[in-house]
């Protein structure tokens, strides 16, 4: 069977697996996958759905969206926005309220800094020559 592109999700889930000091068994048990599946996973010859990484991420006690990145699911953009929404939502020591107002602060800080990375792009666009001059006319 020919390696999927997914053989760094297999090495880092190996390597998560044995830092836990799970067996490969104990893992898929925990899991609820089959022992053989997570061990093609490991190998790089199965790409898991998003499901199977959320699970296994679990069994782990490790993030799910560093296993999606990994699998190429996510994007390293998207996961750290979504680590930090995750962040802010789990910490016991803010009430609901404050949880809400602080992910629509960080919204709003977001969308300020793709508006203002926009418009200079958009001006580094302007200031670029539109036609590069030809070294072979007179």
């Amino acid at each position: 069977m020919a390696s999927l592109n997914v053989g760094n999700l297999g090495d880092y889930l190996r390597e998560q697996r044995r830092t836990a000091q799970l067996s490969l068994r104990q893992l898929a048990d925990a899991a609820g996958v089959s022992n053989p599946y997570l061990s093609q996973i490991e190998r790089g010859l199965r790409k898991p759905s998003a499901e199977v990484l959320q699970q296994v991420a679990k069994a782990l006690r490790i993030s799910a969206e560093t296993l999606y990145v990994r699998a190429g699911i996510l994007d390293e953009k998207e996961r750290d926005e979504l680590e930090t929404r995750a962040v802010i939502l789990a910490d016991p020591s803010i009430n609901e309220r404050q949880k809400q107002v602080l992910l629509q602060i960080y919204d709003s800080f977001r969308k300020e800094n793709a508006a203002e990375a926009a418009e200079a792009a958009e001006a580094a666009a302007e200031a670029a020559p539109a036609d590069a001059p030809d070294a072979e006319r007179p």
